[in-house]
C-alpha cells in the first residue's frame, strides 16, 4: 500500500511539473522590456559569434579602415580590436527595443556585463569623461541624450528619441519643423526598466515567449498597434473604425544564417475579430495552372495569391468601410456583390523576358492575371476599368488584355497575354514547387536579373566591380505561406546565395566589406574630379567667373 501511494504521489508530481513546464509561456529576456514596446530586436550572441568570429569581421576592408582612422580614439580602437575590452559579454544575448511615449520615444540597448571595471571605463570614455554616479545600487553615466547604466551583470542604455513625437505631429505645411528638444530623464527611464513589473513587461507575453523559444540567430518583434499610436492620420479616420485592423497587430520573425542561405520565418497576429476573419476566409493553395500558363521560362519575379473573396466584405465591415466601398463601386457601375462574385480567388503577377530598349535602356514583359468566378459580374469590372482608365485594346498601344471563361490577363505584351489565355505553356517554372502549398507564393531570380544587365555600358569600372560582387553573391528569393496556424498567419522566406557551402553571415560580412571598399574608391574618385562637396567648393565652380548682378539705381 505504501509503495502504491508513493508511486501515485511521484506520478502526480511528475504530471504537475510537466504541466507547468508546458503551460508556462514566460521568458527572462522580456523582464526589462515594456509590454507595449513598438520594436524589439533580440540578437543571439552565442550563435552569431560562432557563425561569424570577430577575427572574421576584422578581415573586412571597412573594419580595417575604421581601425586605421587617426580620428578614432584609442579606447574605441581597443574595442574594435577585441570587444571584450568594452566589458560586454558579446557571447550573451543583446536586446534592442524602441518605445513610443508622450515625450516621443526612446531606444534601449540591453545586455550582460562581463567585466564591470572595463565596462565602466568604456562608458566613461564614450561619454567623453562624464563622471559615473550611483543610485539605489545602479551606476549611471549620462551624456546629452544617452544614459548608460549597469547593475551587477546587467547593463541598460537609454537613448532619447524625441523625433518620434515630431513625426506624429508633422504635416505637409510644416516641412522644416524645429529641432526636437530632449526632455527625458535618462536616469529615471533606465531605473524604471530595472524595476519594471513582470506584468507590465514582455516576460509574460505568450507570443513573445513563443518567438524566443524558436531557434534563431535573430528574433524580431513588431507591435503595429503600439507603433501607430498617436498617429493623427489614424485618429482622423476613427469614424471608419480602422483601429480594428491594427488592434493586436504583432509580427514575430526569426532569422537564421545557414550555409548558402538566409532563412526567415514570420508569424503575423491580429486582434480577435480580424483573426476570426483570417481563420475563416484564408485561402488554400496558389494555382499551379495559372503558373504553368506564363509564356516564358525567363522569369525575373513572380507573385501569386489565393483567397476567399467573401472575406473582403467581412474586412470592410470590420473597418467600417463597407458603405464607402459600395458608394465608390456604384459610381462606376458595379456593386461589392459583383466584385466578390466576379473573383474566384486567384491572383498572379509576373515579370519576364528582360531585354534592351533603345529608349529606357531595359524593358520587360509584365503580366497580371486573375481567375474568374462569375463571368457576367467580371464583365462589369472590365467595363468599370474602361470607364476609369480608358482601358481598351486600341487606346494604349502598351496595354493589352484578354480573357476566357476562367481567366483574365492584362500586360504590356500582346502575344504574351494571348498565349497566357490560350494556355500555350504546360510547365511551371523550375522552383514553383518550392513556393507552393499555401495561399501566398513569391519568387525573385536575382541571377537572371543581374545577368540580363551584364551588357549595360553605362556603368563605370567601379560600378562594374560592385555588379560582379553582387552577381557572385545573390541567387534567388523564395517566399511561401499565408496559412493560418495557431492563431497567426505564417510566412517562410529564403534568400539563397550562389555559394551553397559557406554560412551566409560570413558571406554577408565579406560582401559588405567588398562593397564598402569600392564605395570608398568611388568617393575618392569623386573628390578628385569634383572636390569635397562637404567641406570645400568644387574646383569646377572655382574656375568659373563670378558675375555680379547690377544694383538698380533709384
Amino acid at each position: 500500500m505504501q509503495t502504491r501511494s508513493l508511486s501515485f504521489l511521484l506520478a502526480a508530481f511528475v504530471a504537475i511539473v510537466l504541466f507547468a513546464s508546458c503551460s508556462s509561456k514566460s521568458n527572462k529576456a522580456g523582464l526589462s522590456i515594456p509590454k507595449n514596446a513598438a520594436i524589439v530586436l533580440h540578437l543571439n550572441g552565442e550563435s552569431l559569434s560562432a557563425k561569424l568570429p570577430w577575427e572574421e569581421v576584422k578581415k573586412a576592408d571597412f573594419f580595417k579602415e575604421a581601425s586605421s582612422d587617426t580620428s578614432v580614439s584609442a579606447y574605441l580602437k581597443a574595442a574594435l580590436d577585441n570587444p571584450d575590452n568594452t566589458g560586454i559579454d558579446v557571447k550573451k544575448d543583446i536586446i534592442v527595443f524602441v518605445q513610443k511615449d508622450s515625450l516621443g520615444g526612446y531606444v534601449s540597448i540591453q545586455g550582460t556585463v562581463k567585466d564591470e571595471a572595463k565596462f565602466k571605463e568604456f562608458s566613461v570614455n564614450a561619454a567623453k569623461g562624464a563622471a559615473a554616479t550611483e543610485k539605489d545600487g545602479i551606476s549611471f553615466v549620462t551624456k546629452e541624450r544617452t544614459t548608460t547604466s549597469w547593475k551587477k551583470e546587467k547593463f541598460i542604455i537609454v537613448i532619447d528619441a524625441p523625433e518620434m513625437n515630431e513625426l506624429n505631429k508633422a504635416s505637409y505645411d510644416d516641412l522644416t519643423p524645429a529641432a526636437p528638444t530632449s526632455n527625458r530623464d535618462g536616469i529615471a527611464a533606465a531605473t524604471a526598466l530595472y524595476n519594471l513589473k513582470e506584468d507590465n513587461s514582455l516576460a509574460k507575453d505568450e507570443k513573445f515567449s513563443d518567438l524566443l523559444s524558436t531557434k534563431g540567430d535573430i528574433h524580431f518583434w513588431f507591435n503595429g498597434e503600439a507603433f501607430g499610436a498617436g498617429n493623427p492620420a489614424l485618429s482622423a479616420l476613427g469614424m471608419m473604425n480602422l483601429s480594428k485592423l491594427t488592434e493586436g497587430s504583432i509580427t514575430a520573425a526569426t532569422a537564421n544564417f545557414e550555409n548558402g542561405k538566409i532563412v526567415a520565418d514570420l508569424k503575423s497576429y491580429s486582434g480577435k475579430e480580424l483573426s476570426e476573419i483570417w481563420k475563416k476566409y484564408s485561402g488554400d493553395k496558389i494555382s499551379s495552372d495559372m503558373a504553368k500558363r506564363i509564356p516564358s521560362k525567363d522569369i525575373a519575379a513572380f507573385f501569386a495569391l489565393n483567397f476567399k473573396p467573401e472575406g473582403i466584405r467581412e474586412v470592410l465591415k470590420l473597418a467600417g468601410m463597407e458603405g464607402w466601398a459600395n458608394m465608390g463601386a456604384a459610381q462606376v457601375g458595379f456593386t461589392m456583390d459583383d466584385f466578390i462574385k466576379a473573383n474566384k480567388g486567384d491572383i498572379l503577377f509576373s515579370v519576364t523576358d528582360i531585354r534592351n530598349d533603345s529608349v529606357t535602356g531595359k524593358d520587360a514583359n509584365f503580366l497580371f492575371a486573375t481567375s474568374i468566378g462569375d463571368k457576367a459580374s467580371f464583365g462589369k469590372l472590365i467595363d468599370a476599368g474602361k470607364k476609369i482608365g480608358g482601358m481598351s485594346m486600341g487606346s494604349d498601344p502598351k496595354v493589352f488584355f484578354n480573357s476566357n471563361d476562367n481567366y483574365f490577363a492584362i500586360g504590356n505584351n500582346k502575344a504574351g497575354i494571348d498565349n497566357y489565355i490560350a494556355g500555350s505553356n504546360s510547365k511551371a517554372f523550375d522552383l514553383f514547387d518550392q513556393i507552393t502549398g499555401g495561399p501566398v507564393g513569391g519568387y525573385v531570380n536575382f541571377q537572371y536579373i543581374l545577368n540580363s544587365m551584364k551588357d549595360d555600358g553605362r556603368r563605370d569600372s567601379l560600378d562594374n566591380e560592385i555588379f560582379t560582387a553582387s552577381l557572385k553573391m545573390w541567387d534567388n528569393l523564395l517566399a511561401k505561406g499565408g496559412n493560418f496556424e495557431d492563431g497567426a498567419m505564417t510566412q517562410h522566406i529564403e534568400v539563397n546565395l550562389v555559394d551553397k557551402t559557406t554560412n551566409s553571415l560570413k558571406q554577408l560580412n565579406s560582401y559588405l566589406g567588398v562593397v564598402s571598399a569600392i564605395e570608398k574608391k568611388k568617393k575618392e574618385k569623386r573628390e578628385k574630379e569634383w572636390g569635397d562637396w562637404d567641406n570645400t567648393t568644387s574646383p569646377v565652380i572655382d574656375t568659373m567667373t563670378t558675375v555680379t548682378a547690377p544694383v538698380p539705381s533709384n
